[in-house]
């Protein structure tokens, strides 16, 4: 009788073990989710030999010799933009210019180039988006091969992981493909 009564008890707490365990469900992958306002854009124009648009949302910075700093506080991201007046030096200008953007192929896993003409304008240059962990994403130059020579690099102040700075990559790039693409001289 007693071991009848201790089978029914074992089966019972079997039973109960048994019957309240849940079902494990494994967590379906997250991701963050980066959104930026849709850009603005307004021209930009001081006493420098050209003019641009650029992102409502950047602040212009450290305005020296025709250079400064495009910044994007939010994205801890900022283009840094460089002007050289050409005075018969043009090739020296394009050769520094390729040999900034070549220095990050250590890191870089690609390196795409993609030249820009505009010959109404007399805007001429190579715009360069860097692939991998480098420390620069996008770098561009611009010239009228005569006067004015123009180059911009894209920096974040983080470490460089392109996977995880992948949005704010792309909406800077974008940024400054426009300036590129509206850029006049005067």
């Amino acid at each position: 009788m007693f071991n009848r009564i201790l089978s029914i008890v074992t089966i019972l707490l079997a039973l109960t073990v048994i019957s309240c365990k849940n079902d494990v469900v494994p967590k379906p992958a997250s991701f963050l989710r980066l959104d930026y306002p849709e850009a603005k854009y307004m021209n930009f124009e001081n006493n420098c030999p050209f003019t641009f648009e650029m992102n409502e949302d950047a602040i212009i910075k450290g305005e020296k010799e025709c250079g400064f700093a495009i910044t994007y506080p939010k994205m801890k991201a900022t283009i840094y933009l460089t002007y050289k007046p050409v005075n018969g030096n043009i090739e020296k200008l394009l050769r520094d210019a390729q040999k900034l953007t070549y220095e990050h192929v250590i890191k870089a896993d690609d390196i795409l180039e993609q030249p820009y003409l505009n010959p109404q304008k007399k805007v001429y240059g190579m715009f360069y988006q860097v692939d991998g962990n480098a420390a620069t994403n996008s770098q561009f130059y611009v010239t009228d091969s005569t006067k004015h020579f123009l180059i911009g690099s894209m920096y974040f102040y983080a470490k460089p992981n392109f996977d995880s700075i992948m949005p704010a990559t792309s909406y800077v790039k974008n940024d400054m493909q426009r300036l590129m693409e509206t850029l006049k001289w005067k």
